[in-house]
């Protein structure tokens, strides 16, 4: 998938991943970007790198309706960048079943409606890809963020299954794993973090180089290398943070 000349729908784009993402795929030579956010005013800073490449679109990905009638205002987008996505803390045991829809509705169900919404859309323009942020923590859970861990893990499962899907059709499915980034939804998770910048570089290059996993800082990248041979030490690690 070339970064140069796709035409891009980024959702979350107004903070954090979002909006390092629009400001590196601009510089890899995007045509257009679609940036989106529930508020559209808070897009302001993100229209201003760019106004002639960038457009506002105001998007909640858990309003069903406003995601199937997206592909109106965004009938050329070639590569879709699932980035949205809230945290709750709590455990599995006591965290309030309606923080713990919340997340499933942002960070599971979000992405799949916006894959099916541009999925067509995608293959009739010449193919392209769907990139779905998840997490490190899909592997492994840490039990002060269940909901969290669980929404991302179900949204994983949710990545192979479009995969295998879409195989054929054009469009690459892409999973992106960040360790800790540092952004304002993680910023009361005492750890060292990698700067958005530096993950949506990352992001970009594997999109570029076809990888379909991307582990896109150095401790995503440790954990991986662990995962892939001990997955139960990988657990246990996270299970006493």
């Amino acid at each position: 998938m070339k970064n140069e000349n796709a035409t891009v729908l980024v959702t979350g784009a107004n903070r954090g991943i979002g909006r390092a993402l629009v400001e590196k795929l601009l510089e890899a030579g995007a045509r257009k970007i679609y940036a989106t956010a529930r508020r559209i005013e808070t897009l302001e800073p993100v229209i201003s790198i760019d106004r002639r490449r960038v457009t506002p679109l105001r998007l909640d990905v858990t309003d069903r309706d406003g995601v199937a009638a997206l592909p109106e205002a965004a009938r050329d987008v070639t590569l879709l960048i699932n980035n949205a996505g809230i945290l709750e803390f709590g455990s599995i045991l006591d965290s309030p079943l309606e923080d713990i829809s919340r997340e499933f509705d942002t960070n599971f169900y979000g992405k799949l409606l916006m894959a099916r919404a541009f999925a067509g859309v995608i293959e009739r323009n010449g193919g392209g890809a769907i990139v779905n942020v998840l997490t490190v923590v899909a592997l492994a859970s840490m039990p002060g963020i269940a909901a969290y861990n669980a929404s991302k893990a179900a949204a994983w499962s949710m990545t192979q299954s479009l995969r295998g899907s879409l195989a054929g059709k054009g469009v690459a499915v892409i999973g992106v794993f960040p360790g800790p980034v540092d952004t304002e939804m993680s910023a009361a998770i005492p750890v060292e973090k990698t700067s958005a910048a530096d993950v949506a570089s990352s992001i970009v290059y594997g999109i570029e180089a076809g990888q379909e996993d991307i582990f896109p800082d150095r401790m995503s990248a440790s954990v991986y290398e662990t995962w892939r041979t001990d997955h139960k030490a990988v657990e246990r690690q996270f299970a006493a943070m």
